[in-house]
């Protein structure tokens, strides 16, 4: 544990409130193997106002430029109300806004930041590789070094293919499944996001769920007739669809984890009998681990569960912050994929060296030991504090997590699909939203996304947040 948690929030913490003024004296040893760093403040005692004036002006000429003045939905803040916050820079667990807010973070750029933001090694090592060239177009050694830790880390991949982006990930497994096994009906599960390809906008989750959108315009029912669809953890409803459609199901693709719905565990058991199910059908079980990859396990949810699906995909994580998406699986299915067979799949900027070095520091961190553990040890504490604070206030919440991820609901639960989600208080989520803003907490925008913890959380972060939920709590 120590091995890890050693150099995590060494570095000064700038306060949102108090006005810093720092001077610093640096010693390194011989071998320039590490440094002290003595850091000297004077405090401006007298509060500072919360304010988003600055951000409230830049979004205002966003939305001139952009539709609805973003490039991803759910940062709109639709679904919380409120100014969305023009973001400056990050460092660690923390973020700052065009204003000079401080914000402790959960979001995490939606997850790949679990090693922390602006990683000293991994800005390190792009600004190497970056004396090289950002884009080759053509094959670079890189590409092995990650694929090599991809494969001896996920145990259902023995081949994988880069790609830019989950979306794009999904959308090349599902034609590889449907290539494989010559069948195109596939079922997904409610309240379940794998990017934004017509195939998947049925029940799908994320800004979909978070903007209470039924399916999307523009989606034509031919992209949409083979997709069938069943309410998560239930086996029985999956078993209906195969025996309505014998012979025709080329894939079962899930979460095996839902955080595109908020956190949604699966029942003990439900992974097993999927597997169960498809095997007995001649269908393929797909995990998408673009959230949960190296997050749940070194190994992902496919690790932890101790379930091997036929294909997977990846993302966020295995790319350390830059557009990165992956799939990969058996060899024998794998070798479908172009050019080693006829399935096509390409991309430009696929495996660009960029994003594979970020990848493999980032995966090279995760791999010392204790990094899990200590991910377990403050999500437990931070998701436990929340709850307790909610339930001591009156609220009626409910909870969970797994390693860096977590995710709970205004409502009793228990929440095991996205119907139980739904029944939440989100006007009420809307309230706690923007009261852990202002104390100075960011937390995802929607009650329908999880949330992540990194190990650059300090178990004062976690304390910090929780002492601010308390207050929240009780002013709504």
């Amino acid at each position: 544990m120590a091995g890890v948690i050693a150099g995590v929030g060494l570095q000064p913490k700038w306060m949102a409130s108090p006005q810093l003024q720092t001077s610093s004296a640096s010693c390194v040893n011989g071998n320039g193997r590490f440094r002290i760093r003595m850091v000297v403040s004077s405090v401006d005692e007298k509060e500072k106002t919360y304010t988003v004036q600055k951000s409230e002006e830049a979004f205002s000429k966003a939305k001139e430029l952009m539709p609805g003045g973003v490039n991803s939905p759910v940062r709109a803040f639709k679904s919380v109300g409120g100014q969305p916050i023009v973001i400056d820079s990050v460092k660690g667990s923390r973020m700052w806004d065009i204003d000079g807010n401080e914000y402790i973070d959960y979001v995490g750029s939606w997850g790949p930041a679990i090693i922390g933001h602006a990683d000293d090694e991994v800005i390190s090592a792009l600004a190497e590789t970056m004396k090289k060239g950002t884009s080759f177009g053509a094959p670079c050694l890189l590409e092995n070094v990650l694929a090599e830790m991809v494969i001896s880390a996920v145990p259902s991949i023995e081949m994988v293919r880069f790609v830019n982006s989950g979306t794009e990930a999904c959308m090349g497994v599902l034609r590889l499944a449907r290539a494989f096994t010559g069948r195109m009906k596939i079922i997904k599960f409610e309240g379940c996001y794998h990017g934004h390809a017509d195939p998947f906008l049925v029940k799908a989750g994320s800004g979909v769920a978070t903007l209470g959108l039924p399916d999307s315009p523009g989606v034509p029912k031919s992209a949409t007739h083979d997709t069938l669809t069943s309410p998560y953890n239930d086996i029985a409803a999956v078993e209906n669809l195969f025996n309505s459609h014998k012979g025709e199901i080329g894939a079962v693709l899930l979460e095996p984890v839902v955080g595109n719905s908020g956190f949604i565990p699966p029942k003990p058991d439900f992974l097993t009998a999927l597997q169960q199910i498809c095997k007995e059908n001649g269908a393929l079980l797909i995990f998408d681990e673009v959230m949960t990859g190296f997050r749940l396990a070194y190994g992902g949810a496919q690790e932890y569960f101790g379930i091997t699906p036929d294909l997977t995909t990846l993302g966020k994580i295995i790319g350390g912050g830059l557009p990165v998406g992956a799939y990969g699986g058996r060899r024998e299915i794998m070798e479908m994929v172009a050019p080693a067979g006829p399935m096509y799949q390409a991309g430009t900027l696929s495996g660009n060296p960029l994003a594979m070095t970020a990848g493999i520091h980032t995966l090279k961190r995760l791999k010392e030991p204790g990094s899990y553990e200590y991910l377990d040890k403050i999500t437990g504490e931070l998701i436990q504090g929340i709850l307790n604070a909610g339930k001591k206030a009156g609220h009626a919440i409910c909870g969970g997590y797994i390693r860096g991820m977590f995710g709970f609901f205004f409502t009793d639960g228990p929440v095991n699909n996205f119907d139980d989600a739904k029944k939440s208080d989100t006007s009420k989520f809307a309230r706690f939203y923007r009261g852990m803003l202002e104390e100075g907490v960011y937390l995802a925008p929607s009650q329908f996304e999880a949330g992540f913890t990194s190990l650059a959380h300090t178990p004062e972060d976690i304390q910090q947040t929780i002492a601010a939920a308390e207050k929240v709590f009780g002013r709504i």
